[in-house]
């Protein structure tokens, strides 16, 4: 098939395309340098997340879902063709407002906001969020979105932009790293590289969670022109199991194994193009002998359950005793007690997995990921490959969203050795459906709770049994019902405690590390119980969280005692005049606190490390370990070197990659801003030092290499049999109230949060944001349900249940900063305690408004989920 048609403004002709193409293929697969990446794929060909817009005559269409003959004569505007100085406009007001965070789904954001604002120069909100309901953002929550195209349009009436920051000091709003080029679709990701003789990857996937490979035939894959190669489990000179903590995870199943999950690699194929590669992969032929599966967690742990790994079901065990409950509850004048059931998640993050490898001329590698942590990419892939890792170089390329969800590898070591046999680069990048049934998801918990309080209302004990559905391999879920049960008390004193929490292997899609890691699961449970005993003691439940919130000198759940930065109690005293005027105009309120480590801790060693590289152009490169995934991590690593060298924010260019080895392990536990910040501080007073000595003249340090390198390795493990046990190194603080309306629906939420020092206010009021609108699904609408088979139920972005713009309420952000003397100028992270209290304060508002305890989630039956489900709300 040939295709002519206009693209920004330039006659275009394509010829042999292939039947069933779309327009997406056509844009971005063929043709060749002028392709355009603005165009992202997101969820293709579903067309239900908006990332790959284009107008087409001037009206907007999604391009993966429309058949590329459909074009045939018609003119087609991508933000490749929009002017120069528009397109500006657009990239800094996003910078400016903070409107971007990872930034995939911006590109698609912006030729939106044109078009609307090209036909209604003054939109109002509630406009512009119906608008963008075909667009789906998982970080920023909407709001400041929405603040950006309003900021467009009022430039273009007239008004200034406001400015930007240009100290880049510790307190100020410096504009993202890249924002601008992020917004506007210019930095590429992993899968807009096209590196020359590119060959395409694509994977075969289990069709059954459980079942013994009979045999492989790959015969009917490469009998398809155009397959350069075909690869198995025969094929891996090294390693053939990986995993970040356990080594159970195959980079392919063998013949006569049996596979773990619908998400098990069989093959893989490189081919001349995409759509050969994929139809390569499906046309390889696998004989199954299908096995019963084992699909929940409680079953999975009785004796006669099937085995998903040959060391058994049970993964980790984790216990947490102090006091004495049973002696607690027998005083105790009230007592609270429920089975809460939390749901598996998809992370829902807009890039799907990529991964590009590149051999070099001496026969190393390069790898390019979006890992969570490169380094451990680097380990794992060199031990697939069967070389030393200093064979392997890995560059991060900074995200389209994480979450937790790229800890584990995906398709990294599948490139590599594609790249390896072949000799030529290859990237391979899994379908949406494909990164669901792969990726880990969070944790499904059942969870056994049970409180006691005395009489005046001070909590006594608390129990709680917990079990996780890890799902096929082990990940980092012996940690996460680790961190679940050291949260089981939350932010509250109590002297009595019990609790249990293991981890067992399922054949479900695996579970890993997600946003808030276990904690937010606890939470759920434990502030339906804080509600229930006050209400039992008749207290209000302002008043009772605030009477038994920790302070300084309190002891947490795993027995650390607490003895700096406690925030939580200023964070309830910042919500309290909003809960006292809600509750005077009669609506209904929730109200939810939270706690989170930051830094992993329990007896891990943590780095952080940096070098700052005074290069030739008189720039500064800033290595360091950690990932930027949209947080905002090298804009405030940044603002650290800024603060102490008083350089620029223009002359730091920010680096991830192996040309040092400042390995940190994973970006998890809210820890990057913690010890890559403590790093980053170092390694710019040892440079301040130098620019004094010479005058304050950066040309006479060319060359010069300056190192950080912070080490905590104070924490101890869960259990320690020691006195005051530090399991922990700083924690975050939240308190949120939601609103509801009078029919019950997401009418406010207010959330104040101890951050400790908000290093830039507008990026950490937007993290906070982006976690309450994750908080909101999780509690409401949110799931992943698995059918007998062990497949995903749904694998559509709008059957994810993740809340469109016109479903997220508006959001009140308070900053309470309580000094952590651990974290750099007193800092800790925010990334993951946002969503902590969500779900508990939604379910107490609930409860507010119609009497009905819910112990499950998502709440997909609640007045506030019908707007989001579809289904009409019930009166009070």
């Amino acid at each position: 098939m040939t295709l002519s048609f206009s693209l920004n403004g330039q006659p275009r002709t394509v010829k042999d395309v292939p039947s069933g193409s779309s327009l997406l293929n056509v844009l971005r697969e063929d043709l060749g340098p002028d392709r355009t990446i603005s165009l992202k794929d997101g969820c293709a060909p579903q067309g239900q997340c908006g990332c790959c817009l284009v107008l087409i005559d001037g009206k907007p269409q999604v391009s993966c879902a429309m058949p590329a003959e459909k074009v045939e004569g018609k003119s087609l505007l991508t933000l490749e063709g929009v002017p120069h100085e528009e397109k500006r406009l657009y990239g800094e007001a996003f910078a400016r407002t903070g409107g971007l965070q990872c930034g995939f789904c911006i590109p698609g954001i912006v030729l939106r906001a044109k078009h609307v604002l090209d036909n209604n120069p003054s939109p109002t909100d509630d406009e512009l969020r119906k608008k963008l309901d075909v667009h789906l953002c998982r970080c920023t929550g909407y709001q400041r979105i929405i603040e950006a195209i309003q900021l467009v349009a009022a430039v273009k009436r007239g008004e200034a932009m406001p400015p930007a920051d240009t100290s880049g000091k510790v307190g100020t709003n410096l504009d993202r790293y890249e924002g601008i080029e992020l917004a506007l679709g210019e930095r590429p990701y992993v899968d807009d590289m096209y590196p020359d003789g590119l060959l395409f990857g694509a994977v075969r996937l289990s069709d059954h969670a459980r079942a013994r490979v009979k045999k492989i035939d790959v015969a009917p894959a490469l009998a398809i022109p155009g397959v350069e190669r075909v690869i198995t489990y025969k094929d891996v000179p090294g390693e053939r199991f990986y995993g970040l903590i356990v080594p159970d995870w195959p980079g392919f199943i063998a013949e006569d194994e049996v596979t773990h999950c619908v998400g098990s690699f069989i093959a893989a194929v490189a081919a001349d193009d995409l759509r050969t590669a994929r139809k390569a992969a499906a046309a390889i032929e696998i004989e199954y002998e299908v096995l019963e599966p084992v699909l929940d967690a409680e079953r999975a742990l009785e004796e006669d359950a099937p085995k998903v790994h040959r060391r058994g079901n049970k993964l980790s065990h984790s216990r947490i005793a102090r006091g004495d409950v049973d002696k607690a509850f027998a005083e105790a004048a009230h007592i609270a007690e429920g089975v809460y059931v939390t749901q598996r998640i998809e992370h829902g993050y807009l890039e799907p997995e990529s991964a590009l490898c590149v051999p070099n001329d001496d026969g190393t590698l390069k790898l390019y990921s979006q890992g969570q942590g490169i380094f451990d990419d680097q380990r794992q892939v060199a031990s697939f490959l069967g070389v030393s890792t200093d064979q392997i170089q890995v560059a991060l390329v900074p995200n389209g969203g994480a979450f937790g969800g790229k800890e584990d590898m995906s398709v990294q070591p599948h490139a590599a050795l594609l790249a390896k046999l072949t000799g030529r680069p290859v990237k391979v990048t899994l379908t949406r459906e494909q990164s669901i049934r792969v990726h880990p998801k969070r944790h499904p918990i059942k969870m056994y709770y049970k409180a006691g309080c005395d009489a005046d209302g001070r909590i006594l004990a608390i129990q709680a049994r917990m079990v996780g559905d890890t799902g096929a391999y082990a990940s980092v879920g012996a940690k996460v019902l680790e961190r679940a049960g050291g949260h089981a008390c939350g932010p509250y004193r109590v002297e009595n405690v019990l609790v249990e929490a293991t981890a067992a292997y399922t054949n479900n899609p695996p579970c890993g590390a997600m946003r808030g890691f276990g904690a937010n699961q606890a939470n759920f449970g434990l502030e339906s119980i804080i509600d229930q005993l006050a209400e039992k003691c008749g207290k209000d439940k302002w008043q009772f969280r605030y009477d038994n919130a920790v302070q300084v000198g309190d002891i947490f759940s795993t027995g650390q005692i607490l003895e700096k930065s406690v925030g939580i109690k200023k964070t309830l005293e910042a919500v309290k005049p909003h809960y006292d005027e809600a509750k005077a105009r009669g609506r209904a309120v929730g109200l939810g606190c939270g706690i989170k480590n930051s830094g992993i801790g329990n007896g891990a060693s943590e780095w952080g490390k940096c070098r700052l590289v005074v290069e030739e152009d008189g720039t500064v490169s800033l290595y360091n370990g950690y990932t930027e995934m949209g947080q905002g991590l090298l804009t405030i690593l940044i603002q650290f070197a800024c603060e102490v060298t008083g350089l620029s924010p223009d002359l730091f260019r920010a680096k991830v990659d192996t040309t040092f080895a400042l390995q940190c392990g994973q970006t998890t536990g809210s820890r990057a801003t913690l010890f890559g910040g403590n790093a980053v501080i170092l390694a710019a007073e040892d440079m301040k030092k130098a620019l004094d000595a010479n005058d304050g003249d950066l040309e006479k340090l060319k060359g010069r290499v300056f190192v950080g390198e912070f080490l905590c390795n104070d924490t101890v493990p869960l259990g320690a049999p020691v006195d005051n046990p530090k399991t922990h190194t700083a924690f975050g603080y939240a308190t949120q109230l939601v609103i509801l309306d009078e029919e019950g629906k997401l009418e406010k939420v207010v959330a104040a949060h101890d951050v400790g020092k908000a290093i830039n206010p507008v990026l950490c009021s937007g993290q906070i944001e982006g976690s309450l609108h994750m908080g909101l699904g999780y509690a409401l609408s949110e799931e992943l349900p698995c059918g007998d088979d062990g497949m995903p139920q749904n694998m559509t972005m709008r059957g994810l249940g993740i809340l469109r713009a016109r479903h997220t309420p508006p959001m009140e952000i308070i900053l309470v900063e309580e000094h952590e003397p651990e974290g750099p100028y007193g800092a800790k992270g925010v990334g993951e305690i946002g969503l902590v209290p969500t779900a508990g304060a939604v379910q107490g508002a609930l409860y507010d408004f119609d009497g009905e305890r819910r112990y499950e989630l998502p709440m997909k039956t609640s007045p506030a989920a019908a707007p989001i489900v579809g289904r009409r709300a019930s009166k009070r």
